[in-house]
């Protein structure tokens, strides 16, 4: 398997693989509480000759932190990384708060995003009454206070009983709090319903039939908005299907990209 290169840019620990003759770039923005990582079992099974590019979130991962964090300086921050590596036409792939990530990047970008799928996330995720108590019990006692709650709305029933359970929990509860903290603010404040018929790349709409963190209903009642969208639902998959389902998900991304 040709390999990423991994590397920092203006603080942005991402992974870079350059596509090969014709075939498309992938960017990737990923969930609240997880890394890069989160995607290495699908990109494990997509062609070889496929670019791929996907990064840390600012205060995850290995990336430098910054004082001010909201949805449209994360889409900078991606901007920063498709401008360096010379990155003209891509497919952005978003999950969670990275789909609300790639959403912007949709609209700032129509010409140069070529197609969007957009996984267990919505225009505008939770309300200041669900994200505030989180946010304050997070800055009092840490990640690990709350984690258990959390992954309990990340995975399908029984996958708590999987040896990769305990990976997945070291994970959400090694992100810095005041990064996991500042993310969630972003989300708490953005709402980019407005802007769903702006879309207008060629869209797919994932559901993990199992998501308690973005209900089906509420994912696929974004998709009904976007004006060229398709919906599915990933069976025995909760808010990461790139996790729990990842053959499944490759085989739509491929499908979508062809």
């Amino acid at each position: 398997m040709r390999q990423e290169f991994f590397t920092a840019v203006d603080g942005i620990h991402h992974g870079w693989r350059a596509p090969q003759g014709d075939a498309p770039t992938v960017v990737f923005a990923n969930s609240l509480g997880t890394d890069l990582r989160v995607w290495d079992r699908v990109v494990a099974l997509l062609p070889e000759s496929w670019g791929l590019l996907r990064q840390d979130k600012r205060g995850h991962g290995l990336s430098v932190a910054r004082p001010v964090l909201t949805i449209e300086t994360m889409a900078d921050d991606t901007e920063t990384l498709l401008d360096h590596h010379g990155i003209r036409r891509f497919a952005g792939v978003g999950l969670s708060v990275g789909g609300l990530i790639m959403q912007r990047l949709a609209v700032r970008r129509p010409e140069g995003m070529s197609h969007l799928v957009l996984s267990d996330t919505a225009a505008k995720i939770g309300s200041p009454d669900i994200w505030n108590p989180r946010i304050e019990a997070i800055r009092a006692n840490g990640i690990p206070s709350v984690s258990a709650a959390i992954l309990q709305r990340w995975f399908a029933p029984g996958y708590e009983a999987t040896e990769d359970f305990a990976m997945w929990r070291a994970m959400l509860e090694r992100t810095p709090a005041d990064g996991y903290c500042q993310v969630s603010e972003a989300i708490r404040d953005a709402d980019y319903t407005a802007d769903l018929a702006r879309i207008t790349q060629p869209t797919l709409v994932i559901a993990g039939a199992d998501d308690a963190s973005t209900p089906p209903a509420l994912v696929k009642g974004m998709a009904e908005a976007i004006p060229n969208a398709t919906y599915v639902e990933i069976a025995r998959a909760g808010h990461l299907p790139c996790v729990e389902q990842p053959a499944e998900v490759a085989a739509l991304l491929q499908k979508h990209l062809a």
